[in-house]
């Protein structure tokens, strides 16, 4: 038989010729159909929406640009346009017009194309001046080195005052909330003539303002921040007064030393029985007695916090960017200068001043020396001499008074470029610009630790090896814990959830305090999957376990009963915490059909719906925008839902589907809708549910990729392992985390930048740890030749 196939040394070369040929005639086809929905549009779209898809003034002012794959986009242009002829433009038409808009402007690849980000020259956001100031502060001082002990500890004296001798209990208590009564507190304790003294620091999860709460039936004071900075002050009991009430601002990621002495003293009157708890409000909570969790059992070195208030920054591009120098903006930097100024005069100037006592003062050299090393810190670089002359000597001596001086040197340096404008460093060196934006990306802040700021003396910044393992250093750093909270609440879109209120008639037991209890549980699993040796991603969505009240298992039933206490809140003689709260956080056993990780949490199921019924819409969104990562365009008009009232023999997806039925609707909710009803087993309080209106939850959905796949669920499980394995998902938390934390687009730092990052995400086991060093080693070592946008 003739053989008819080429020897093997043949076939390879003509497989890549045949393989070359059809890519060239795929690629000339593509060409074809291009120039044709150019010309196309050209004829019937330009007038409308400009040539590059700007949008005209006057007709249709939105830009045309999202991220619809090929199909979703020939569907809509098939549907909608042109407005008024649309039978002008369907089948092939529709098809190479979607081709060429797709190509040359309208998808994510067209406009980096088009025109490449870069990186934008910004001013310190709000956050990154508080930040940054708390660490000028400690960088007089040290910072705290991350712990996992816990507690308050509590030293225990038989009589008044602290004698060593008669001090007969030391230990760490779980928080601060006992009722002596009028028994002694221990043994060798005289019930009626004893003292206290409780040592710790208090962590603070978030930035906003936290209401402290101290009860109290006998004398004490509180010191908060530093010691001998008074907080409350009840050295003497007066009248009937028991409690004590103060607002305070604290940073996330910030601990906060202090102090209580609390004093039974022997009365010739009838002695009172004694009684103290600590307490506070927390930022989006309720009074609770301060979680063991919060609570650091020894004084961390002292810390700063600013008060004043500071303008939110825009967040038109999905994070915090400072961008806006107004009035407002330059006011509250004046106030921020005026506060670190008295702090800096009253606590920082007078411990240098202890510290460095055998330092020649000659010439004022010691508060040269003070200042010099401030304004250094803040400036993030040595000082010149013409920079010396200007920001020290001359200011020293324009002022007799150290003060004086100290208060004029840090307006000018605060509200100085240098400090505000962290970009402003080109000159500097390698290891100090590495150094600058290692702090930034992990920190929000300032290089102020004193083992970075020795590597940058020793330039141990200038490669790769050591720039990543300086941040792995810093991506466990109390600090970094904060910063990794806040962004995972950027991802779930937790700040915008607002208050969280339901019918009372429909759900009755659903109150403050409940959701006070649903945020800290997801903050719990949160940090559980993140700060666990695997980091895992996945573990976001797949985890059937998480953290649950007693409280929470009374409403949501038996399967959120706790079953392990992981508050360990129990003092060493076995005595649990008195009072209703807080509610002790302990974990729940498995279930996979009511937990589906952050998925399914009740807090975001309640937090994305209305309340008395649940919203596809809302959680439609939040997959499609948040987990997905895709775009949207804004509604046409606001609408309320049809009200269940109105329409008593429809389910929610019924409602929701005849409501947003209108085609001008659909160009939108075709995407959302079908991806908000898989989490219908889900009710508006977040429980899960089979039936609704008597019907049978119908909980299937479908989504449709950027590539054009079209995928279908039956319910939020299959959307939970959608979601762990997905490449849009994975791009989606890829390009949220970079964001949150260097507060640039990740394209301005090349085009496959973002590739490179999910490849390198999914390589490293979806770690989420390594996944932030990733981010801060780009960030450090991006060229700063790279030309920023004014």
């Amino acid at each position: 038989m003739p053989n008819y196939f080429p020897s093997n040394h043949l076939r390879l070369p003509l497989v890549l010729l045949l393989i070359t040929a059809c890519a060239q005639s795929v690629g000339a086809n593509e060409d074809v159909l291009r120039e044709k929905g150019k010309r196309i549009y050209t004829n019937l779209c330009v007038d409308c929406h400009g040539g590059q898809g700007e949008g005209v003034a006057g007709a249709y002012e939105a830009p045309l640009v999202g991220d619809a794959s090929l199909g979703e986009l020939a569907s809509q242009i098939t549907k909608t346009m042109p407005e008024g002829d649309e039978e002008a433009c369907v089948a092939e038409e529709a098809e190479a017009v979607a081709a060429y808009m797709h190509h040359a402007f309208y998808s994510e690849a067209a406009r980096i194309r088009n025109r490449p980000p870069k990186i934008t020259l910004a001013r310190l956001t709000g956050n990154q001046l508080r930040q940054s100031l708390a660490d000028l502060y400690g960088h007089f001082h040290g910072n705290t080195a991350y712990t996992d002990e816990r507690g308050v500890k509590g030293i225990y004296f038989t009589g008044s005052r602290w004698k060593n001798e008669n001090k007969k209990i030391e230990r760490v208590d779980p928080t601060i909330d006992f009722d002596f009564g009028k028994e002694s507190p221990g043994e060798g304790i005289d019930k009626e003539d004893f003292f206290i003294h409780w040592t710790g620091s208090i962590l603070a999860e978030e930035t906003g303002d936290y209401e402290i709460i101290v009860r109290s039936t006998v004398s004490f004071t509180m010191d908060f921040g530093k010691m001998g900075r008074q907080l409350i002050d009840n050295h003497v009991q007066s009248g009937d007064k028991t409690e004590f009430r103060e607002v305070v601002r604290l940073t996330a990621g910030r601990a906060y030393p202090f102090k209580i002495d609390y004093i039974q003293r022997k009365r010739k009157t009838e002695q009172p029985p004694a009684s103290i708890s600590v307490s506070w409000v927390p930022p989006h909570g309720t009074e609770q007695l301060i979680p063991r969790r919060n609570l650091i059992p020894w004084a961390v070195e002292p810390t700063f916090s600013l008060q004043a208030k500071l303008p939110p920054d825009d967040r038109s591009y999905g994070f915090e960017r400072g961008i806006s120098v107004d009035r407002q903006w330059d006011d509250s930097t004046t106030a921020a200068a005026v506060e670190f100024g008295h702090v800096a005069t009253e606590e920082l100037w007078p411990d240098y001043r202890r510290r460095h006592k055998d330092v020649s003062d000659e010439n004022r050299l010691r508060l040269k020396n003070f200042l010099t090393e401030l304004v250094e810190t803040a400036f993030r670089t040595k000082l010149s001499e013409e920079l010396q002359e200007l920001y020290i000597n001359r200011q020293v001596a324009a002022c007799p008074d150290d003060g004086d001086a100290i208060k004029r040197v840090v307006l000018m340096t605060i509200k100085s470029p240098r400090f505000l404008y962290p970009a402003t460093d080109a000159t500097d060196s390698v290891s100090q610009r590495a150094a600058n934006r290692l702090a930034l990306t992990f920190f929000d802040s300032i290089p102020a630790d004193k083992w970075l700021l020795a590597k940058v003396q020793k330039n141990e910044l200038q490669n790769e090896q050591q720039v990543r393992e300086a941040a792995w250093r810093m991506v466990n750093d109390f600090r970094a814990r904060g910063k990794t909270r806040e962004m995972l609440h950027e991802w779930l879109n937790v700040g915008h959830i607002g208050d969280i209120t339901k019918d009372d008639v429909r759900y009755p037991g659903f109150d403050k305090q409940l959701v006070s209890d649903l945020r800290a549980s997801l903050d719990r699993f949160l940090d559980d999957i993140v700060w666990s040796e695997a980091s895992d991603y996945r573990q976001l969505f797949l985890a059937k376990w998480s953290y649950s009240t007693d409280r929470m298992a009374d409403f949501y039933g038996e399967s959120w009963q706790p079953v392990a206490d992981a508050e360990a809140a129990v003092t060493e003689e076995g005595k649990l915490p008195r009072g209703p709260g807080p509610q002790r956080m302990r974990k729940t056993g498995d279930d996979g059909q009511l937990r589906l990780g952050v998925l399914t949490h009740p807090y975001i199921m309640s937090g994305l719906a209305y309340t008395d019924a649940s919203s596809p819409i809302h959680r439609g969104v939040f997959l499609i925008r948040y987990m997905l990562g895709r775009t949207l365009r804004p509604p046409n008009a606001a609408f309320s839902p049809l009200s269940a009232d109105l329409h008593p023999g429809l389910t929610t997806r019924e409602r929701v589907s005849l409501q947003t039925s209108p085609e001008s609707c659909q160009v939108c909710h075709s995407r959302i809708n079908p991806l908000g009803f898989t989490l219908e087993n889900f009710d508006a309080a977040g429980r899960f549910r089979v039936r609704d209106q008597d019907k049978a939850v119908d909980s299937s959905g479908t989504y449709t990729t950027r590539d054009g796949q079209e995928i279908t669920f039956q319910n939020a499980e299959e959307v939970a392992n959608y979601l762990a394995s997905s490449e849009d998902a994975h791009r989606a938390f890829v390009s949220r985390a970079f964001q949150y934390f260097v507060k640039q687009p990740v394209a301005a730092y090349g085009p496959d930048k973002l590739d490179d990052l999910t490849r390198k995400f999914k390589e490293s086991g979806f770690n989420i740890r390594s996944l932030l060093v990733e981010i801060a080693v780009i960030s450090a070592l991006e060229p700063h030749s790279k030309k920023i946008a004014g």
